[in-house]
């Protein structure tokens, strides 16, 4: 079976940071460290409000690896101009409010596709992966493919919060990709407690799960949670 592959969400590294301000701890450092542990990319949320992550550390993270880049983002002209002109490996592109604490759900691609084509097209042509962060639902697979974006990041949130129903729902939106031709990735609220049956879906390729790895972090050490979840991704998988 395909190997599955962790990118390391490494935002609440800067919240921390941000919290009380200076440069400690410092975002590129937890990239590195969780990188050494095993991790296979690093994502960070560069949001309109700059909450948690900075221009600033997306560039230096951008300098510094050699493993993809994965930058989430709105689909603003000022995003897209930054994404074009740093080129990370991969852009997610994500609703986004100023006043949720989290991406509270799924990119309504199907009724934006007037806007959101123009952006895919633009990053795309930049040389960047664009993902589609979206719901487990058919009309938005089918729209994301229809708009250009090679990848979905099914929203795993509704899952981990453990409404009914969840799971069959994102197996058949995982089962769909294949048909569309999308490759299929994962993240939002993934635990060590739920990651297994997610990660055991063969069209799965990646999970992004930042949040909870880096709050385990706090008592268990980054390099050990990073790799106690990749193991447990694996055995998912075998």
């Amino acid at each position: 079976m395909t190997p599955i592959r962790l990118g390391v969400n490494i935002d609440h590294v800067a919240t921390l940071r941000n919290a009380r301000g200076g440069a400690h701890p410092d975002p590129l450092r937890a990239a590195q460290m969780v990188l050494a542990a095993g991790a296979d990319g690093i994502t960070m949320h560069l949001r309109e409000d700059r909450r948690h992550i900075r221009d600033a550390d997306v560039q230096a993270v951008k300098a510094a690896i050699t493993a993809p880049l994965n930058l989430e983002m709105a689909a603003t002209e000022e995003m897209v101009r930054i994404a074009c002109a740093l080129r990370p490996h991969a852009c997610c592109l994500v609703p986004e409010k100023r006043t949720e604490v989290t991406t509270e759900g799924g990119l309504d691609v199907a009724g934006q596709r007037a806007t959101l084509a123009p952006a895919v097209a633009a990053l795309s042509a930049a040389g960047i992966r664009v993902s589609m962060f979206i719901d487990p639902d058919p009309e938005q697979l089918e729209a994301s493919a229809a708009v250009g974006a090679p990848v979905v990041e099914l929203h795993t949130g509704a899952y981990a919060e453990g409404r009914g129903g969840e799971l069959d729902r994102l197996r058949a939106a995982a089962r769909l990709t294949a048909q569309l031709g999308l490759e299929c990735h994962a993240g939002h609220g993934l635990t060590f407690d739920n990651v297994g049956p997610v990660a055991a879906f063969p069209e799965i390729r990646e999970l992004n799960i930042g949040h909870y790895l880096v709050g385990e972090a706090i008592f268990e050490g980054l390099p050990a949670v990073i790799r106690r979840m990749k193991e447990l991704m694996a055995a998912a998988r075998s």
